[in-house]
């Protein structure tokens, strides 16, 4: 696989184990991370050891362990923050509040670049599709690049459940919606990097997923 446009590494940080994911172009040896919640100086160093040059942050939504850090990475290391999509503002003005309440350090920020529905993000020669995937959250949004078969797809989807929705503005009905019209067509081989816990793929998901598998959202 040294020849993969694209490489990741998974990186969890905050006492909530988020996976944050260093992703690079290896023709360029450019990257971002997506969801830089904490822990920073393992961050940093993860992309040093890597030897990636981090030219943007990626988020995929407002939660204090998938952002809380993002305006303090960027400052450091002088770069931008792409995402999550407008209608998650609500939740990064009260990073503040939210991490005295989950002891993470949570700072507030103005993303310099809101996400809708069909965009696309580059990271070096990579270009990622966005997809908004409201219900978690309802600014949630995902990034694929499609020529690795592999999305980036936060608290949508996990292996063996979904992301909660008893959160304010969650949509239960959202999110099941989101999950069966922007991700199942991605392609069943697609792997995907979840907020929390391993990998799995879209296909091993409709296939025995208790919230979403085929079986159960077709009855």
């Amino acid at each position: 696989m040294t020849d993969a446009p694209l490489k990741a590494a998974i990186i969890p940080v905050t006492p909530l184990q988020q996976n944050c994911t260093l992703i690079w172009c290896t023709k360029t040896m450019k990257g971002a991370f997506t969801d830089p919640g904490g822990d920073l100086d393992r961050l940093k160093a993860a992309a040093e050891s890597q030897g990636v040059t981090i030219e943007k942050l990626l988020v995929t939504h407002g939660h204090i362990d998938h952002c809380g850090s993002a305006k303090v990475l960027a400052g450091e290391l002088g770069v931008k923050i792409e995402g999550p999509h407008l209608a998650d503002k609500f939740w990064i003005d009260r990073l503040a509040e939210d991490g005295a309440r989950y002891g993470v350090p949570g700072v507030p920020f103005e993303s310099d670049r809101w996400l809708v529905d069909g965009d696309t993000v580059t990271v070096g020669a990579l270009t990622l599709d966005v997809y908004h995937c409201p219900g978690h959250t309802p600014g949630h949004v995902v990034f694929h690049h499609a020529p690795s078969r592999l999305a980036i797809v936060g608290d949508v989807l996990f292996k063996g459940s979904i992301g909660r929705t008893d959160f304010p503005r969650g949509n239960h009905q959202d999110l099941l919606d989101a999950i069966q019209a922007k991700l199942w067509p991605l392609g069943g081989d697609t792997a995907f990097v979840p907020g929390h816990g391993p990998m799995s793929t879209f296909a091993h998901e409709r296939q025995t997923n208790p919230f979403v598998a085929d079986q159960v959202l077709n009855r």
